[in-house]
């Protein structure tokens, strides 16, 4: 073994000798360390010549505030040749905070609160420039108060950036440039606030925190003082007042300046479109927050302010567009709005007088003090008002109800007097029964159906506005559709018999039909004296049918869809529920105005007709009647 071990080793050493020499003599000799070769501002001009934007970059320097400086002064890490190829982020930064050191330190990486390796985020070229950087005083520097929207645009305008970073914020420099700041700025002001006065981090514009941040100046808790800027008398008002001492304690359901001014679009309150002009005010800013159940169940304010308001002089004053009358501002103030507990307080009992007579002068504190927003819970009622209310409402029921008794007992003694008469059959029983069970189904359908569209109307109201009152509004609808559909699926059974036969005979349309509409346009028009005669059917009664079929049928079709949509919309195309909906509701829009306008004429209103043709009743109609509107009828006919 020994001397197995012995003769490895003999073999490896040779090998062994000539790697060690190989190794020495490349390190010794073969191997030399790259030379690199110091160069100046006019060696980088030789292959630099024009910057990224394709500009000349001894041009722009000329006229920037870097004029006299060297490449090096800020490319330092490229004196030598061969350089990196690509300056990034780190030249842009570590070349500027060599100069600029306290900005360095401040510069939060734009809403970051660290270095984040996101190369969207901008650097300090992306806002100043490279090489044509001039004061921001100057009209053509790009953080002028003048460019600043043009600046931040180029990313905050960028719809594929503000996806890919989830900024909600819509178009905030479109929307600043409509604004009464943007004009104002665009105009020449240099007062007027710009991107920097609201969204600088305590107090420079290199400290651009995002909302959530404490010491953002956009921070929610922080917008009055960003504000207070400019509008220093305003902010100090809001702060003396109940939603500035809400804001104190840290509450985030008061509101701040953005909440009734709105942020980036603020626009004069002279200006009709803004929330806060006197035509919008108690709708668009203060009803929000003063009609939220949420926020009235949990600072225990009274409700029904705003409807009490419009319904009484002043709100409907200014629903006509006067807007001199007195809105919420005019009485609880405009920033400095005080609870009317308070004694300061514009609304307070004792201050009313004052209050009302800036519009009302020598105005006495009794009438002053009649409430302004009518009844409302809680506030003390006029009791006169109260009064005259009362009277009236007994007045209406009284009188209307004796006028709406006296029209039934006529319109009973007509319809005596009318069933009195010779009568011919028009339908048998059986088909009184299809009519009826249509007719019930169809307005039960009709009330139901649109009251779940209008949910918030007064007949709603009035017949669902109840505990579990949406419930059972479903319930009734798809029961009176199922009715809807057990008369439809009778009458087409109907159609087989002889008698059915006959009638979808009679009922089709023919030329005739064409001919007596001109006819009967003629005459009403006066431009003929001949009416036409009409068989068992006219052609209104024609129309009216066949409009029937289409109705139901799409109505049927449509709602089962509509009932049934966890189980069609499995196999359906995408949208097509939508559709269905659309036609659904549309076409019982349709089907209601038919009824009321075509087939309530004809039957109800038409004077050869009224008080009504019985026959949907008794299934018979006076005999006069029924020859003066089919006067070609067939014998047949007369016997039903």
């Amino acid at each position: 073994m020994l001397c197995n071990s012995k003769k490895r080793v003999s073999l490896y050493l040779p090998f062994l000798v000539i790697l060690i020499c190989f190794l020495f003599t490349y390190f010794s000799f073969g191997h030399e360390e790259e030379e690199f070769e110091t160069i100046d501002s006019e060696t980088c001009v030789e292959c630099h010549e024009k910057s990224e934007h394709d500009t000349i970059i001894a041009d722009d320097i000329s006229h920037s505030a870097h004029d006299g400086m060297e490449c090096l002064d800020c490319h330092h890490d490229k004196g030598t040749m061969p350089h990196k190829e690509d300056l990034g982020f780190q030249v842009d930064w570590e070349g500027c905070i060599a100069c600029h050191e306290d900005e360095g330190e401040e510069y939060t990486i734009h809403g970051r609160v660290a270095h984040a390796d996101d190369d969207e985020i901008p650097t300090c070229s992306d806002c100043h420039g490279d090489h044509d950087i001039i004061p921001s005083t100057a009209k053509l520097s790009r953080t002028n108060p003048i460019n600043l929207p043009m600046t931040c645009g180029v990313c905050h305008a960028d719809l594929d950036l503000i996806e890919r970073h989830q900024i909600r914020t819509d178009h905030p420099p479109s929307l600043y440039e409509s604004s009464i700041h943007g004009r104002a700025v665009s105009s020449g002001s240099m007062v007027a606030a710009s991107c920097n006065d609201c969204h600088s981090g305590e107090g420079t514009a290199h400290k651009i925190y995002s909302q959530g941040h404490p010491n953002s100046s956009i921070n929610h808790f922080n917008i009055p003082d960003t504000c207070s800027q400019c509008h220093e008398q305003a902010t100090k008002d809001y702060w003396a007042g109940i939603h500035g001492e809400l804001i104190k304690r840290g509450d985030a359901n008061s509101p701040v300046c953005t909440n009734c001014h709105g942020e980036h679009g603020i626009i004069s309150p002279k200006d009709p479109r803004s929330p806060v002009s006197r035509a919008r005010l108690a709708e668009a800013t203060c009803t929000p927050c003063h009609q939220s159940i949420t926020l009235t169940e949990r600072y225990g304010v009274l409700t029904g302010r705003r409807p009490s308001f419009i319904d009484n002089y002043h709100g409907l004053k200014t629903k006509a567009g006067d807007l001199e009358v007195a809105n919420c501002a005019s009485c609880h103030g405009v920033h400095l709005i005080l609870d009317s507990s308070t004694p300061e307080s514009r609304v307070n009992p004792d201050n009313l007088e004052s209050t009302c007579g800036e519009c009302h002068p020598g105005i006495t504190s009794e009438l002053a003090a009649t409430p302004i927003h009518g009844f409302v819970e809680g506030v003390e009622k006029n009791k006169v008002a109260e009064i005259v209310k009362i009277v009236y409402i007994l007045a209406i029921i009284v009188i209307i109800g004796l006028m709406a008794l006296h029209w039934v007992i006529d319109l009973l003694r007509q319809i005596v007097i009318v069933m009195k008469k010779p009568q011919v059959r028009r339908m048998w029983a059986d088909e009184v029964w299809q009519h009826t069970l249509l007719m019930v189904s169809f307005i039960v359908l009709v009330i139901t159906g649109f009251a779940l569209r209008y949910g918030d109307s007064w007949f709603s109201s009035f017949l669902f506005g109840w505990d579990h009152g949406f419930t059972v509004r479903g319930i009734i609808h798809r029961v009176a559709a199922v009715v809807m559909v057990i008369s439809t699926l009778w009458h087409m059974l109907y159609l087989f018999s002889r008698r059915g036969r006959r009638f979808l005979k009679d009922m089709m349309p023919n030329s005739a039909d064409f001919r007596q509409f001109v006819q009967r346009m003629l005459y009403n028009l006066g431009l003929s004296k001949t009416e036409p005669r009409f068989k068992r059917f006219s052609y209104v009664e024609k129309a009216e049918y066949w409009a029937l079929v289409w109705g139901n049928a799409v109505m049927i079709i449509t709602g089962f869809l509509l009932w049934f949509d966890n189980f069609f919309v499995g196999f359906l195309p995408k949208g097509f529920l939508d559709v269905a909906l659309v036609i659904h509701f549309y076409e019982a829009i349709l089907a209601s105005l038919a009824i009321l306008i075509w087939h309530l004429y004809s039957t109800v209103f038409s004077p050869h007709v009224y008080p009504m043709n019985p026959s949907w009743l008794t299934g018979k109609m006076p005999r006069d009647m029924f020859e003066h509107e089919h006067p070609d009828a067939e014998a047949e006919d007369l016997k039903g």
